[in-house]
């Protein structure tokens, strides 16, 4: 009996421990996943990887080509946590010469504290090796790391860098396109905790991380411009620039039909891989962000509404008496001399202020502005670019008699080149001015399409009959005018010059011998395929736009006519051999031509033209004696007419559109 009871009570006592064993085994696993279950958590995370923030490519720039222009490649940046770092003046003298900073920069680095400083961003590749080596030989793993970031680079450095603009160190678009689209193009970030060995390496099943993954949300831009339309243009404008010292030399090419930008341009230009090397003012893309007036260049868009408002004709006779006075202001021409009795073709060829002048005041305040506005003039493009602005223009209520008349001639209001180009692309395309644009397409990270840009129709801004009559006389104006040196040999080319002075900087008044030459045309004539702009700001020593802008828009006309396989007319006397010798816009070989007397007996009434017989003529006659008329033609094969829609000697309207037929 006693035995049976010690029996029981043994078990009992054991029962009793082992259940204050298993309690004890159970307070202390609750414990420790309860109480200090996320502190060993984070420990364990620590001892066999880490947290890393994964950054995707930005999207890549391309040509409308498929040519990079911008790209991004991953890279390593250097960061310290101040929390574990042992010796500071050490670590900074070992890392200062490895990463190109000074010793009390790390210093500085480090004095921030915290668990996370930035020491340097995105390391070259040998200061990567470099660093990577010290961490291991110092073991200094546990307060220094890298993270792997983008960085952005631009494989042509200067082609197009006011267009392209620069990245931050943020993998923020701080200008040009890399602004506009940032956040299309800008890269992810994404966080992810990888297992990694002592040095920091992937290991398992963490190798297949995504570092510098292609995200799904940057995307990819394709841009209208022509890389290698681009280089002409770049080209010809650092000779400008060597030959006349300007300021600033600005261009852009667009294709008239689609109101795409094939180039766009400023020099002084910059590098953006480097861009923190040069002063902020070269950033700026001049040709939508620079305002100026515009000179003789906009007479095209006057010289169109007074055709269409049938305040001129072609052949409307003009008396210049060298200069005119309005409202007690002295308006002449560039020398102050005068042309006598002229046609208002000589007027436009040869840019004469004293006959815009006058047709200004014809059309008056209201007309002026509003066909100021038709053609884009005094609002916005909306191209996708930044920093644009919207120029100038009266209220037609606060002008006066000589504001009408400086209007007409170029003067009182303010322009940017794109609105200008612009605006002569509507001449080119029949009349109809489209919305100009620079991105052709954005494309999805897997290649699909997200957005593709279409031509986009404005408005119409003067009838196409009217506009046939204009291009006809700007074509006057470089084949017999003061465009003449932006002639190129073998190819139909209409244009507009233009001379102005510039505007004070308190804006009161013109700075005495500062003035922007340019020079605005587009080519071949019969299928106008590219308006080209040429804008020389403040040069030394001539500084007329027939002289000096003119060629420059000539030798861009005649590269990229043949780059693009553009065949050259078939009338071989299109361009003479014999050079032409152009003094301020205008042609001083020879003074203005008057039409050939009509083969019609008896007076020509008002409005009304006698047709004259093309027999024999090549195109480029036909086109210079239909222009002197104020006739429209439009040719049929080549060589030489030897017939037309509407019989020599009969009396038409002005403006008429007639057919003629060539042949060999």
């Amino acid at each position: 009996m006693n035995r049976h009871v010690r029996v029981q009570s043994r078990i009992r006592w054991l029962v009793v421990i082992l259940l204050g064993a298993m309690g004890v085994v159970m307070f202390r696993y609750a414990w420790l996943q309860l109480v200090q279950g996320n502190e060993l958590s984070e420990r364990m995370r620590y001892q066999v990887g880490q947290d890393y923030s994964i950054q995707s490519p930005r999207g890549a720039i391309l040509d409308r080509n498929g040519r990079e222009l911008a790209v991004s490649t991953m890279t390593k940046s250097l960061f310290v946590d101040p929390n574990h770092v042992e010796n500071a003046e050490a670590v900074a003298a070992d890392l200062a010469p490895l990463v190109g900073k000074t010793e009390q920069e790390i210093l500085d680095d480090i004095a921030v504290g915290g668990g996370f400083s930035w020491v340097k961003r995105r390391l070259e590749q040998p200061e990567y090796e470099a660093v990577r080596a010290l961490i291991r030989e110092k073991d200094y793993a546990s307060c220094l790391g890298f993270r792997d970031e983008a960085k952005r680079y631009y494989p042509n450095d200067v082609l197009a860098a006011n267009v392209l603009g620069f990245v931050g160190t943020d993998d923020k678009g701080l200008d040009g396109i890399e602004q506009a689209l940032d956040k299309y193009i800008k890269g992810e970030v994404t966080d992810t905790f990888l297992y990694t060995d002592p040095a920091e390496r992937p290991i398992l099943d963490s190798i297949f991380a995504k570092r510098g993954y292609q995200g799904d949300h940057c995307k990819t831009i394709e841009l209208t411009i022509d890389s290698a339309i681009q280089f002409i243009v770049e080209q010809e404008l650092d000779k400008a620039m060597a030959a006349n010292n300007p300021l600033s030399v600005t261009c852009v090419v667009m294709d008239p039909k689609t109101a795409e930008i094939l180039a766009m341009a400023s020099c002084p230009s910059y590098n953006p891989n480097k861009f923190w090397d040069y002063q902020p003012e070269v950033w700026k893309n001049r040709a939508v962000s620079f305002i100026y007036e515009p000179g003789s260049t906009f007479k095209a868009v006057v010289a169109g509404a007074a055709l269409q408002e049938k305040v001129v004709s072609p052949n409307k006779i003009f008396v210049d008496p060298g200069y005119v006075m309005v409202s007690g202001r002295r308006i002449q021409n560039w020398n102050g001399e005068s042309f006598g009795t002229v046609t208002f073709t000589d007027v436009v060829k040869n840019s004469l202020n004293t006959g815009f002048a006058q047709v200004g005041l014809q059309l008056g305040a209201e007309k002026l502005i509003e066909y100021a506005k038709i053609f884009g003039f005094g609002e916005y493009t909306g191209i996708e670019l930044p920093g644009e602005e919207a120029g100038l223009l009266f209220n037609p209520e606060d002008m006066g008699d000589s504001d009408i008349a400086t209007m007409a001639i170029g003067q009182s209001i303010a322009v940017t080149p794109l609105q200008l180009v612009t605006a002569m692309s509507a001449i080119a395309n029949d009349g109809i001015l489209l919305k100009p644009h620079i991105v052709k397409a954005i494309r999805n990270a897997d290649g699909t399409t997200y957005q593709e840009t279409k031509p986009e129709e404005v408005r119409r801004t003067i009838e196409s009959a009217t506009d046939k009559t204009l291009v006809g006389l700007l074509e006057q104006v470089v084949a017999t005018g003061g465009g003449g040196k932006a002639a190129v040999k073998g190819y139909r080319i209409a244009g507009k010059t233009g001379t102005a002075q510039k505007i004070r900087e308190d804006g009161v008044g013109y700075m005495d011998g500062r003035y922007i030459a340019s020079f605005c045309g587009f080519a071949p004539v019969e299928d106008p395929q590219f308006v080209v702009l040429v804008i020389i700001d403040d040069p030394s020593g001539i500084f007329y736009g027939g002289q000096i802008a003119a060629p420059v828009a000539g030798n861009i006309f005649s590269q990229i006519l043949r780059y693009r396989h553009v065949e050259p007319t078939s009338d071989p006397e299109l361009i003479d051999d014999e050079e032409v010798e152009i003094e301020g816009d205008m042609n001083l070989s020879q003074k203005p031509s008057q039409p050939s007397p009509p083969a019609f007996e008896g007076n020509v009434p008002s409005g009304m033209v006698v047709v004259p017989d093309f027999t024999g003529q090549s195109i480029r006659e036909a086109s210079r004696t239909a222009a002197s008329r104020g006739l429209s033609v439009e040719s049929e094969g080549s060589g030489r007419a030897i017939g037309q829609s509407i019989a020599p000697n009969t009396l038409v309207e002005n403006g008429t559109h007639i057919v003629i037929q060539f042949s060999p």
